[in-house]
């Protein structure tokens, strides 16, 4: 891949919407009031990429689904309602793959419940863009590089009653895309950020009829709040994090003791502003672009509405044994065009469990995971007893 001077028109962003940029369709923004694509681009997106492969098979929806060791990245909160005392998971997703073979994103999550009512988590995103070959506006060879970013990150989940938890996550942003490097005689530097996620989940037993017992769940997420990524020592040409709001609704039906079926359905929009003509939405405070992000688009409410993505999915469990699962992902065609079917299984046997999933594209927009399997490996110790699970008890307060 080479390199040159547009790397420092475009170096707030992650040099991952330079080797996809038909995920996001970072084209010149224009009004998509007059129905031409007004993409919002952010550094760092990878922390917008479903990090774990259960998910993954559930169209990218994973906010209100059952507690496991990929929570820190979805949703801290429900951790508090995990039944097992301890989870670690490791995930592993190839990117570009049917044009490279060096480029992936890698993930660990992790929980520890300390009671009942409260739980840690922790979690670790890396994302390897490979070996790059750096030229100058001649053609000629600068050097070869190996960008790669990361997020560290920790949280806290704790009930603040029989079925509502809050969580808390704080982390750090590692981007080093191009550091030593120097365009127009500006140094290269390796962008940084801390971050904090807030979230909040409520989980109810239900009855459907006489023989169906279940749950269903409500989660909602602000995830990635934090300073803005440059990679130069100019004040200017700063870019937001990937601040997301998520909305999610799961339920779960529990057939009798071998068939449970959960489905899912979230809604995510991104806090950060809708690129305008003036160009000057960049000099915004974040905590002012978070607001704001809510009515900007030069489209109105109708452009408001184009940037909610949707991702929904369904998962069917035999025995707690054998799954299987199935979503889509929405995207408007006007907002990066991202629409896809997916699929995957789930293995489990005591301690330790394996999801694959699989990417079926349904638009003619490519996607760096088409046709791609990624899988996790997952292992869960010690049971919470009985006597410490959460009760079922349908006249508790909530």
């Amino acid at each position: 891949m080479r390199f040159s001077p547009v790397f420092y028109r475009l170096s707030g962003a992650s040099l991952c919407l330079l080797i996809s940029v038909s995920v996001l369709k970072a084209q010149t923004n224009v009004d998509s009031i007059n129905n031409r694509p007004n993409v919002i681009n952010t550094a760092v997106p990878f922390l917008r990429i479903a990090p774990d492969a259960r998910s993954g098979a559930m169209g990218d929806a994973g906010l209100a689904l059952s507690a496991d060791a990929n929570s820190v990245f979805w949703n801290t909160a429900k951790l508090a309602f995990a039944q097992q005392q301890l989870g670690v998971a490791v995930t592993y997703t190839p990117w570009l793959r049917e044009l490279v073979n060096d480029i992936y994103l890698a993930s660990l999550g992790g929980y520890y419940k300390i009671n009942d009512a409260q739980a840690l988590s922790f979690g670790m995103r890396y994302f390897s863009l490979g070996s790059i070959t750096f030229t100058d506006a001649s053609g000629n060879t600068l050097g070869d590089f190996n960008p790669r970013e990361y997020c560290v990150e920790a949280g806290y989940g704790r009930k603040l009653a029989n079925h509502f938890s809050t969580g808390l996550n704080l982390g750090f942003i590692y981007s080093n895309l191009a550091q030593g490097y120097s365009v127009n005689n500006v140094p290269i530097k390796a962008g940084k950020a801390v971050k904090a996620d807030i979230s909040f989940a409520y989980n109810h037993p239900a009855k459907f009829g006489s023989k169906i017992k279940g749950e269903y769940n409500i989660a909602s997420t602000i995830a990635n709040i934090g300073n803005k990524i440059t990679y130069t020592e100019s004040a200017e040409n700063k870019d937001f994090l990937p601040t997301n709001l998520g909305l999610g609704g799961g339920l779960t039906l529990k057939f009798d003791e071998y068939n449970k079926l959960t489905y899912d359905l979230d809604f995510n929009k991104l806090l950060v502003p809708t690129p305008d003509s003036a160009g000057d939405y960049k000099n915004e405070g974040v905590v002012e672009g978070m607001f704001k992000s809510f009515g900007d688009a030069p489209g109105g409410f109708k452009e408001e509405m184009r940037e909610i993505t949707i991702s929904t999915g369904a998962e069917y469990w035999y025995k707690d044994l054998f799954s299987v699962r199935g979503g889509y992902f929405y995207e408007n065609k006007y907002k990066g065009a991202r629409q896809y079917l997916t699929a995957g299984l789930g293995i489990k046997y005591n301690v330790f469990a394996l999801d694959f999933s699989y990417l079926i594209p349904t638009s003619s927009q490519k996607n760096p995971l088409d046709n791609t399997l990624r899988f996790t490996l997952h292992f869960n110790f010690a049971q919470i007893s009985q006597k410490q699970a959460p009760q079922d008890d349908q006249n508790s307060d909530d």
